[in-house]
């Protein structure tokens, strides 16, 4: 880290957390490109072509995925802890990520091209890319910035990476959802200009990654054999869990941390179908629509951050989260022909002269989950500033492997009460009630813990 006294060292730290956020930059628009906007729903509307059938499917994938990434991350997590490097295993997770996602131009409709199975496992594989390069990427961050900083960098990688994320849909709109003739003569009828969103964030990662590996600083190499960095980091995994009692504040978070997040990651990946799917919406509207959420998402990551520097982290996280459940159960008060749960509505009667989303229950819709957008982001950014935070730097990256399995080892369980309550209701907006109950939890749990460094 830069040295007061050395302004050569403090502008190569601020060069290199530079780097470190531009990797979001990179990295972050696959979640909104590929998993909520743009193939997930080409997923469900024309390769299953079936919107509830196809969310089902689409939340097996991820909780394969998730399972994977819990199994993995907190070994891998500990063995770089044991090694000292951390941008090795950000290279080849990074490597996973391109050429899986590039890989998704290849799943078309019918079972043609890679076929169902194919289109799966690209998908999962990099949903496991992109959080184990999150596992290692994130603990970097305590190293580089300045410990009253965190919260702010953290926002900062959130904010910058879901404005990539708004210029890669604008790209997709403006490029080739709306000429009548794409760009690179793509075939709408073979749905080409939806699966060009795989190269597309693949070239886009590849174009912003490389000024991190290049000028972002890693810790200094661990002089083991790569054979004693495995033993070591697997015998520290082990010593973690068994004295996890040294370790309370961090364990409780992370506990209270894998319920709630839970719900955040169900709302953030079947936010774009379920709307779709309610309001009947296309290609283009659930463009615009990703768009829309992304700028107040964008927002959420810079605001956040900076209110956990203010008013403490655990403060900021208590706040997002309690505003975002009141904004998350009026969201479902909203359908086509219903405003706020009981008021009636004439569905398609328009209220605005639109080019889109001219009804009342759209646009009142839009205006709720713009600021779940904003919520939902900043605590994703300031949960991992808290960890940053408490963790001891000593196991960082092994904390680090265990915050990612707090977010993935139940990430089978929200999905299923979706689709458990769905089943029961009879209906998407009360299935999409369960996940408040997984928000509720985990802001109650928030309570028990202290905002101090565990040593």
């Amino acid at each position: 880290m830069a040295s007061d006294s050395d302004p050569a060292q403090k502008s190569a730290a601020s060069t290199g957390l530079k780097c470190w956020v531009l990797f979001e930059w990179a990295r972050n628009p696959y979640v909104l490109i590929i998993t909520i906007y743009i193939y997930a729903t080409y997923f469900t509307r024309d390769i299953v072509g079936d919107p509830v059938r196809g969310q089902a499917l689409w939340a097996a994938i991820q909780g394969y995925a998730g399972l994977g990434v819990a199994v993995l991350a907190p070994f891998l997590g500990a063995i770089a802890d044991a090694g000292g490097r951390r941008k090795p295993w950000v290279a080849v997770f990074a490597a996973l990520l391109a050429f899986s996602t590039a890989a998704l131009w290849f799943g078309k409709p019918g079972g043609q091209g890679i076929g169902f199975a194919g289109i799966a496992a690209a998908v999962a594989i990099s949903n496991i890319a992109y959080d184990g390069s999150l596992v290692f990427h994130s603990a970097m961050l305590p190293w580089l910035a300045p410990e009253r900083q965190i919260g702010r960098w953290s926002g900062l990688g959130y904010a910058l990476g879901n404005v990539a994320g708004i210029l890669l849909l604008v790209i997709v709109l403006a490029f080739f959802y709306l000429p009548a003739h794409p760009l690179f003569g793509l075939d709408r009828a073979s749905h080409e200009t939806e699966r060009i969103s795989g190269p597309l964030c693949a070239l886009w990662f590849c174009a912003f990654a490389w000024p991190f590996f290049v000028w972002t600083p890693d810790r200094p190499p661990v002089r083991i054999s790569a054979a004693q960095a495995v033993r070591q980091g697997l015998a520290s995994v082990a010593q973690t869990v068994t004295r996890v009692r040294q370790y309370r504040n961090v364990g409780v978070f992370l506990l209270a941390r894998m319920i709630y997040n839970d719900g955040l990651n169900v709302m953030l990946s079947f936010g774009g179908i379920y709307a779709a799917g309610v309001f009947h919406w296309g290609a283009i509207e659930s463009a615009v629509y990703g768009i829309l959420l992304s700028v107040f998402a964008a927002l959420g990551g810079w605001l956040g951050g900076r209110l956990a520097d203010r008013i403490g982290t655990k403060h900021a996280l208590q706040l997002s989260l309690g505003v975002m459940i009141v904004a998350a159960l009026l969201s479902l008060g909203f359908a086509p022909d219903r405003l706020f749960f009981v008021i009636s509505y004439p569905a398609g009667t328009a209220v605005a002269a639109l080019p889109l989303f001219r009804t009342a229950p759209e646009l009142f819709y839009i205006a709720t989950v713009m600021l779940i957008a904003v919520c939902l982001v900043a605590t994703y950014a300031n949960s991992r500033a808290m960890l940053a935070r408490i963790a001891p730097q000593s196991r960082m990256t092994e904390f680090f492997g265990l915050y990612a399995l707090s977010g993935e080892a139940s990430a089978f369980i929200a999905p299923l009460a979706v689709s458990l309550a769905t089943g029961l209701s009879g209906s998407q907006q009360w299935g999409m009630a369960a996940i408040l109950v997984f928000l509720v939890l985990g802001l109650a749990g928030l309570s028990f813990v202290q905002e101090a460094d565990a040593g």
